[in-house]
């Protein structure tokens, strides 16, 4: 059974294709906005940092949208894996209750932060010269800025009517704010296709970037004013770029690693249930996208891959949840290094898929 399926948009698979792959191509690695999904990259994700095979002939940017975040925050830390792996445990071991509000939520998600981000490891964190982050985040507008619950409801039911008609309506509601950690702004921040903001990161925004990236909507409470950010309200940066929405590369040679749960890549938080909406193939042109096959998935507990609605589904019974986590984390162990052992092997130009809407590969 393959685990893992391995696709390549235009630019990558012509690479790929023509002369296999090396992860000192790799310019960028992609974390998505995924909510507890995120549980199924730990494989994929502590071979990568074990391996030490990013970042070894220049510093790699690490992309991150919430979840995906919150786990590259643990990569700069001075013991990256002691980090993830806490980062991890107390992420499945938290346990809500029917009582909590997007208030408490958002004290529960602090608890997480400070235990995997440690205030004196910072320094080193901002000076780490093999990875450079970059926090995607957004700062709401108008009746979604709002901590009303009803008030904010209603602006997220007018974001999604505005983002089905045209998905750029999307800049009505939030405003893309990237914290990024370097001397300089990663290249996509300097674009002249970016739209929104960036602010660098420091000691003193660090934790607040990392806790804003995840306030999903309703279920978390807003990070307001952080240092040395416009002023405003700072929510999950999926609502703009749950997945892949904009183009990392800044050159033709260059290749954005991304894995994902899923086989489908979805533009933008609302763009969910908009089962035709996808980014354009030309974003897509310098990625790699590794993700789970479909007989991995019905192999998993529940045959599926966990996710937020476990919250609710085990709210009476948190010790199956935190069981049936911890096995899905266990059963993706593996996936990194049957990626590697593609790389190394040279199966991946043998297996490699095009990505993109031409699936006979002539893009």
């Amino acid at each position: 059974m393959e685990s893992i399926r391995v696709k390549a948009g235009r630019k990558a698979y012509r690479l790929i294709k023509d002369g296999g792959f090396h992860f000192d191509q790799v310019a960028g690695y992609f974390g998505p906005a995924a909510g507890p999904r995120w549980l199924v990259a730990s494989g994929f994700d502590l071979t990568l940092l074990q391996q030490g095979v990013l970042g070894r002939s220049r510093p790699v940017s690490l992309i991150g949208a919430s979840a995906g975040a919150w786990r590259f925050a643990a990569w700069v830390q001075p013991e990256p894996e002691k980090s993830y792996r806490t980062l991890m445990e107390k992420y499945i071991t938290t346990i809500y209750t029917r009582a909590d509000t997007a208030a408490t939520v958002l004290k529960s998600l602090h608890t997480i932060i400070d235990s995997y981000l440690e205030d004196d490891a910072l320094p080193f964190a901002m000076a780490n010269k093999q990875y450079r982050l970059a926090l995607l985040t957004v700062r709401s507008k108008h009746l979604v800025a709002s901590e009303l619950r009803i008030i904010q409801a209603l602006g997220l039911g007018l974001f999604f009517l505005f983002n089905a008609l045209n998905r750029q309506a999307m800049h009505r509601f939030f405003e893309r704010v990237v914290f990024y950690q370097g001397a300089k702004p990663p290249p996509f921040c300097l674009a002249k296709t970016f739209h929104g903001k960036f602010v660098p990161l420091t000691e003193v925004n660090f934790k607040y970037a990392v806790m804003a990236s995840g306030a999903i909507p309703l279920v978390v409470g807003g990070v307001k004013n952080i240092f040395g950010a416009p002023t405003g309200v700072y929510r999950d940066g999926g609502m703009i770029d749950y997945h892949i929405n904009q183009s990392y590369a800044a050159k033709d040679d260059e290749i954005i690693l991304f894995f994902l749960h899923q086989e489908r890549i979805v533009p933008g938080w609302m763009d969910k249930k908009l089962k035709r909406r996808r980014p354009p193939d030309d974003l897509l042109d310098n990625v790699l996208m590794v993700h789970l096959s479909e007989e991995f998935v019905e192999k998993l507990p529940y045959g599926k891959v966990p996710d937020r609605s476990d919250f609710k589904t085990f709210i009476d019974d948190p010790a199956a949840r935190i069981q049936y986590w911890r096995q899905a984390v266990e059963q993706a162990a593996p996936l990194g290094e049957q990626f590697l052992e593609l790389v190394a092997g040279g199966r991946i130009r043998d297996v490699v898929e095009p990505l993109g809407h031409d699936h006979d590969g002539n893009f």
